[in-house]
């Protein structure tokens, strides 16, 4: 990892001292603020990518779900921001609200839904070999994408 040196000055206009800054990793690709995806639902932001995760804002509308959906190669923490998140995980259901958060195995039925009446805004984590939009398996949706 490379070192930078940045010269920091007061508000007086004197010279401080150099401060190191470290630059960040060459794997780490960082988004564009273009990466917003619209969706029936709401949105999503890709915030992040490096080998091996994916870190997305996503933000669902009030009264509106996610498909029923499941992921063969990748598996998520949801972690919730924002207003109240409905979550089904394979058998459960569970209510998360801000600072609590959740997570989906891989190859686990699962769907998120906000049942509140302001945004949810979640950030989720994926971890996986492999995490592309098609590895979607809909088993349930509101917005007729089912497969």
């Amino acid at each position: 990892m490379a070192v930078a040196k940045v010269e920091v000055s007061s508000l007086n206009g004197q010279k401080a001292k150099e401060a190191p800054v470290k630059e960040a990793p060459e794997e780490l690709s960082l988004a564009p603020a273009s990466a917003t995806e619209q969706r029936p639902w709401g949105s999503f932001t890709t915030l992040e990518e490096g080998g091996g995760y994916k870190i997305k804002r996503i933000e669902v509308k009030p009264g509106h779900r996610l498909s029923l959906q499941m992921h063969h190669h990748r598996s998520e923490h949801w972690i919730v921001v924002s207003g109240t998140a409905l979550v089904e995980c394979g058998d459960k259901e569970i209510m998360l609200c801000s600072n609590q958060s959740t997570y989906v195995p891989q190859c686990t039925n699962h769907r998120l839904t906000n049942p509140g009446v302001i945004p949810l805004i979640l950030i989720e984590v994926q971890n996986g070999q492999y995490l592309g939009e098609d590895d979607i398996v809909r088993f349930e949706d509101d917005y007729a994408r089912a497969k």
